[in-house]
């Protein structure tokens, strides 16, 4: 925002001339930022990233074949990990919005950061902490690391493109940086499921690790040295007090009489006259003004616990529509997480030579997925929806995206069914199945079509979700809509866990040996929880009513904007 932006909007609020404090940040902002900071934010961004998901991509197999953990219960530990990674950024966004500002979030949270990784690599070349034989003391070394890279990892993420975005003030500016910062994201997943993965599997985890370490500290000096040319954005109130406000408000007034004496907040939108709306009614009460003022707004305490804003009530009412659809991800999340599970497993225990000398290793081949979903990505936006709105006269909503990303989802686990299934026919031709850890003669290239085609959901769902969030969310949570999908990510690994642990406590289909087992019956399940799930979304989808912005931007271009 301008000097003179600031001074007009201040003026009208308090009808004070800025303070000189004011004007001095002001001044100092005006002159920071811009691309001159876009190196360091990037930098930063590839080695954290790099770190985080050098460390994490491979931690199954780490703490299968160091750990001698079981290998389900391996694969329950990395969802875990990986729906904490998804969660975590929410705080760091609150914090970094509500408290304390991006710079000191993201500050704290990349020593937290390194701080785990070098706990972690301590398990995998300090003698004492590296198995054979698993103590105590090494485990705890080791969980505590992946707390501490988990907390570390998640609250620098959103928060370090939220500051990113904050030194640009145009939209187009917005979309060249944020097109390089997930191109740079997509880069370091890939370079730390090939590269950083075939250094820990075949020359030391140690050394794995310590890239990981060193990303990790180098993306911290980048960081650092940038800091006289960032534009800070000062914390304010966190959306999530107003919405707390409003629900304590109408618990408080609950049984309040009746009126049309409702709080908008400025003289001009009172004069309007533009009441609540009907939906979820009792809400209203939080913006029914007390009796004792019921003629002017400009005395009422805008900040009250007793009383708010009729928009903000509305606010509020649009969340409460968006749920339904929002649950509906959340399953959509939880059958990916575990078909992301039980794939390495599968891997692990087939075929990985490509040509006769190189064995491809097992985390590599999610890279295929990640390949996948950026490949559709450009097929999607070049050539796809262009046609759609040739032929259908608008490009699709992002209800229909996400929509056709729920049927390519089920048909990548029902194709992942057939593959198991095949698996394990040729298991029990050559009678592997009592011979714990054998290798199947079975490539698992096989696996790369699955993987494929889950890429292709991802990219229908997943850009989908952010541009339906974003549209109709209110404007005071508009930052925090984007944050949605990595709460949808989180909550849905941490329930493939929670499936996982109730297969195995239920059936004998996940043994500790998955040659032993029938992970194509999980697969089935998980396609008939996908079918369940795709109906429940087209009930939510039939009934939901987009936003006005929504009706009108589906002509403009494919992402709604």
């Amino acid at each position: 925002m301008k000097y003179s932006e600031l001074e007009h909007v201040e003026g009208e609020s308090s009808g004070k001339k800025l303070s000189e404090e004011a004007r001095e940040d002001c001044m100092q902002n005006s002159k920071r930022g811009g691309w001159t900071t876009f190196p360091y934010i990037i930098g930063t961004e590839l080695g954290l990233s790099l770190a985080a998901t050098g460390w994490g991509c491979n931690l199954t197999v780490y703490l299968i074949t160091v750990f001698s953990l079981k290998s389900i219960h391996a694969t329950q530990i990395s969802s875990i990990v990986a729906g904490s990674s998804n969660l975590f950024p929410i705080a760091g966004a609150i914090l970094a919005d509500s408290f304390f500002g991006s710079f000191s979030v993201i500050s704290i949270f990349s020593i937290i950061s390194l701080s785990g990784m070098i706990l972690i690599t301590l398990t995998a070349s300090v003698d004492f902490l590296r198995p054979p034989p698993c103590t105590s003391a090494s485990l705890g070394a080791l969980y505590t690391g992946i707390v501490l890279a988990s907390l570390g990892a998640g609250g620098t993420g959103i928060t370090l493109a939220t500051m990113g975005a904050n030194q640009f003030q145009h939209n187009h500016e917005h979309s060249i940086f944020f097109n390089w910062y997930f191109v740079i994201s997509y880069a370091c997943i890939a370079t730390s499921s090939t590269v950083v993965v075939y250094i820990q599997e075949r020359v030391s985890w140690g050394l794995g690790f310590g890239v990981c370490v060193a990303a990790n500290l180098s993306g911290f000096m980048v960081f650092m040295l940038g800091k006289q040319y960032y534009r800070y954005v000062k914390p304010k109130e966190s959306p999530f007090t107003s919405i707390a406000r409003v629900v304590g408000a109408a618990i408080m007034k609950r049984n309040a009489a009746r009126s049309n004496c409702y709080f908008y907040g400025t003289a001009e939108l009172s004069r309007l006259n533009c009441g609540p709306t009907t939906d979820f009614s009792f809400l209203n009460n939080a913006a029914l003004k007390p009796e004792s003022n019921q003629s002017s707004d400009l005395l009422l305490d805008k900040r009250s616990w007793k009383l708010c804003t009729v928009e903000e009530v509305e606010d509020l009412k649009t969340l409460l529509k968006i749920i339904p659809l929002w649950s509906s991800s959340i399953l959509l999340s939880a059958t990916i997480g575990v078909f992301m599970s039980l794939i390495l497993l599968e891997a692990l225990t087939m075929d990985k030579h490509f040509g006769d000398n190189f064995e491809v290793p097992a985390a590599s081949f999610l890279t295929f997925n990640i390949l996948s979903t950026c490949i559709s990505l450009s097929i999607l936006d070049r050539l796809v929806f262009p046609m759609w709105q040739k032929l259908i006269g608008h490009y699709p909503t992002p209800l229909q995206r996400i929509g056709v990303g729920h049927i390519i989802n089920i048909i990548a686990l029902v194709g992942s069914a057939l593959v198991e299934n095949k698996r394990l026919q040729v298991v029990k031709n050559l009678h592997l199945d009592d011979q714990p850890g054998s290798v199947v003669p079975m490539s698992a290239f096989w696996l790369v079509i699955n993987l494929t085609i889950i890429g292709i959901s991802e990219a229908l769902h997943y850009p989908g979700q952010v541009a339906f969030y974003y549209q109709e969310f209110p404007e005071s949570l508009r930052n925090t809509a984007t944050a949605m999908i990595s709460l949808i990510v989180g909550i849905g690994f941490y329930s493939s866990a929670v499936v996982i642990g109730l297969i195995r406590r239920a059936t004998d289909w996940l043994p500790d040996d998955i040659n032993e087992g029938r992970a194509d019956y999980v697969y089935w399940i998980m396609s008939g929880i996908g079918m369940v799930n795709f109906a429940y979304y087209l009930i939510c989808a039939k009934f939901f009513n987009y936003g006005a912005a929504m009706k009108l931007s589906v002509h403009s271009d494919p992402y709604g904007n």
